[in-house]
């Protein structure tokens, strides 16, 4: 049955009936007739705020903090978008964020680690100051819960989740305060048993070959998440802070991929079978100290992080040509190992008439080693070769903020300086070998034009480095004819960015203008010689585009509304790829919580965007609903219902023409779900004399 029309109606009515309620909503009056001696406000708080294009999620009290994972966690807010891979994040007309944990910058891998149950508020930024690394036009900044109060607190979370198979996620999360010192215990156990296909059709002209492949997966999976940290609150104002994470995880997975292949008049029919087990290890820990310097009123922050990933992929592979029978064709023995440390020292100095100065350095280290070793039954062949890479980073900055009359502003400068290296060990000579340095301007204008509307303009430099996979040879094979590589010559990309946002109310309009130099994207290399094509990454030509971005949160009496519309423009353009033609699409995102009556909250929200042309790439349309119900039962026991991607349309759709080769792919994510959450907490809270103005002074330390 097709339900588009169906699911278009629904998201028609609810965002009509969104902007009639905003309607009814009286505008609060201007800063002419707003001067009070005293104003009570009773307001309930949102879970969705808005402020200047950037949006901000209370996690810890509402129904996001019954998510089993931080990675879904992540799917359900404006914008925020995850590949099909489950392996990157990216934000509508921004491309890939910066991670920041409680201060600290993070990675993928360190949300794989984090406890939802952990997590206190959720920030989109989409105008990031020089404070941040240059690598990247928008931040998702993390806070994790501290206590206020001498306290002892207990959470114990089972989500059933239904899916194709089932899945079950088991989480403890404790923590205890004690006058100046807290600490912090999580252990999570889940079992999720995750299913995935995709299809992919292509031609090489040139070759004269056509063939498509159907692969499906199905994984058994086993994942142990752990967490503990230490918060000493020496005075008030300076802190400590101990913190380590981890994930482990385990997988066994068959792989089954049916294949056609015609290669000029020869035709084949390939059944692939293989047999798969994998372990993916990460660990990452960090110590953070602040202190007000008084002498010369000036806050000091230091940060020390050191994380570890390693991956073990083993693989038996067997083919069954034309239904004849199954024949050995690899075993392949993949491992990957990757250490980072880095260390940050900030500085913070007010002056008088609201002028701030922060300052600070940077450095961090990479070293990587891949090890490949796979056995060619059909050449009767060992191939095997380690590759090591390298990786400083070393940067500067400082920005200068305040306010004269009504205009706010920032203005910052970073310096990064980058030094990589890479090489086989049985060469002598590097493969990679790169020392650049890159200055990257940033500056933001805000003019207050009464008090509740104001205009703001951004500029702002910046860099996106190639993720630490990259760097990884392991390959994934899917039939005699294709293979999923890495590539490890990818460069750096140059973003240059420029925006101006009307913010009236909690509500903004946003309009930027991007260009970005050496995007990474997809590419197909065909060889000839064993006729086997690579998908793998590139560096292409140039990317650009503009969008204008609406943020439309609101409430009425028991509904609370976040609407969020952006009118994208991209232009992707490369010498090796065919350009088609680049027109604006529309993504949109809507969630609506109702809090009703006896402690019941539902939320309805659905997601989508129109189809994409982009120049080189071309993607479909999609449109995603998901509800929820929560009930808090009693003081102590939290229940609630999830029902998503209920039309079951998370498939994604690309078409794309480069090195001569057409192709066209479809990706099927198994995001029809229906999980039950239960959380059940106990423990003690009880006044303290002890007072403070923030447990955590990270949370506004990075903006």
């Amino acid at each position: 049955m097709n339900y588009l029309p169906l699911k278009l109606l629904i998201a028609i009515l609810l965002f009509c009936l969104s902007f009639f309620a905003n309607a009814q909503n009286e505008p609060p009056k201007d800063s002419i007739s707003n001067e009070l001696n005293e104003v009570v406000i009773n307001q309930e708080k949102k879970t969705i705020t808005n402020s200047n294009g950037n949006i901000k999620v209370d996690v810890a009290n509402s129904v996001y903090s019954t998510i089993p994972n931080a990675i879904d966690l992540l799917s359900k807010l404006p914008t925020v978008q995850i590949s099909s891979d489950r392996e990157s994040i990216s934000v509508v007309g921004k491309g890939n964020p910066l991670i920041y944990i409680d201060g600290q910058k993070g990675s993928i891998n360190d949300l794989n680690a984090l406890s939802v149950a952990d997590i206190k508020t959720i920030e989109i930024i989409k105008n990031p100051s020089s404070k941040y690394e240059a690598e990247g036009r928008a931040v998702i900044l993390i806070t994790r819960k501290w206590s206020k109060k001498d306290s002892f607190k207990t959470e114990i979370s089972e989500v059933a989740s239904f899916k194709k198979n089932y899945n079950n996620y088991l989480g403890f999360n404790s923590s205890f305060k004690k006058d100046k010192l807290e600490w912090k215990a999580n252990f999570n156990y889940n079992r999720r048993n995750p299913w995935e296909n995709h299809s992919i059709e292509y031609k090489i002209p040139q070759a004269n070959i056509v063939s498509d492949y159907d692969v499906t997966a199905v994984s058994k999976v086993k994942d142990y998440i752990f967490g503990a940290s230490l918060f000493y609150k020496i005075n008030e104002d300076d802190y400590l802070s101990l913190n380590i994470n981890g994930k482990m995880r385990n997988d066994t997975f068959d792989i089954n991929t049916f294949t056609f292949n015609q290669n000029q008049n020869e035709i084949n029919n390939v059944f692939t079978f293989s047999e798969n087990s994998s372990s993916k290890n990460f660990i990452n820990s960090f110590i953070n100290y602040s202190k007000k310097i008084k002498a010369i009123d000036t806050k000091l922050f230091i940060g020390f992080q050191g994380s570890n990933y390693n991956q073990h992929l083993l693989s038996l592979v067997q083919n069954n040509f034309n239904e004849t029978d199954f024949e050995l064709s690899q075993n392949r023995d993949q491992k990957f190992n990757v250490d980072v440390f880095s260390g940050r020292i900030d500085l913070e100095k007010k002056f008088k008439n609201d002028l701030n100065w922060e300052y600070g350095a940077l450095y961090s280290a990479a070293k990587s080693k891949s090890n490949y070793d796979v056995f060619d039954y059909e050449e009767n062949q060992n191939i095997t070769f380690e590759y090591y890479f390298k990786e400083a980073n070393t940067a500067a900055y400082s920005q200068f903020s305040g306010k004269i009359k009504k205009v706010n502003f920032s203005v910052g400068l970073r310096v990064e300086n980058t030094n990589v290296s890479g090489k086989y060990s049985n060469e002598s000579d590097n493969l990679v070998d790169k020392n650049y340095t890159n200055l990257f301007p940033k500056a933001q204008f805000s003019f207050s034009l009464d008090s509740t509307k104001s205009i703001n303009v951004d500029y702002s430099k910046s860099i996106s480095r190639p993720n630490y996979s990259s760097l990884s040879m392991i390959a994934t094979y899917i039939n005699p004819y294709f293979i999923y590589g890495n590539n490890i010559n990818l460069g750096p990309t140059f973003m240059d960015v420029l925006s101006t946002t009307f913010e009236y109310q909690d509500k903004s309009v946003k309009l930027t203008f991007y260009e970005n130099k050496n995007p990474i994207y997809q590419e197909f290399i065909f060889d000839k010689g064993t006729n086997v094509m690579t998908f793998t990454s590139k560096n292409f030509k140039k990317e650009s585009g503009y969008n204008i971005e609406f943020t439309l949160p609101f409430k009425y009496k028991f509904w609370e509304n976040t609407n969020s519309l952006i009118f994208a423009t991209n232009k992707v353009e490369d010498d090796s790829a065919l350009f088609n033609s680049s027109k604006t699409y529309l993504y949109y995102y809507s969630n609506n919580t109702f809090n009703l009556p006896k402690d019941f909250t539902f939320v309805l929200s659905f997601w989508g965007s129109t189809k994409q042309k982009e120049g080189v790439f071309e993607r479909g349309a999609m449109l995603i609903f998901d509800l929820s119900l929560a009930k808090k039962i009693s003081k102590n026991w939290n229940c609630t219902l999830n029902y998503n991607d209920i039309f079951k349309n998370t498939i994604y759709t690309e078409r794309f023409t480069i090195n001569t080769i057409n192709s066209r792919a479809r990706y099927l994510v198994d995001a029809n779900e229906i999980s039950i959450a239960v959380r059940y907490s106990f423990g003690k809270v009880k006044d303290s004399e002890f007072k403070q103005k923030s447990v955590n002074e990270s949370e506004n330390r990075i903006r």
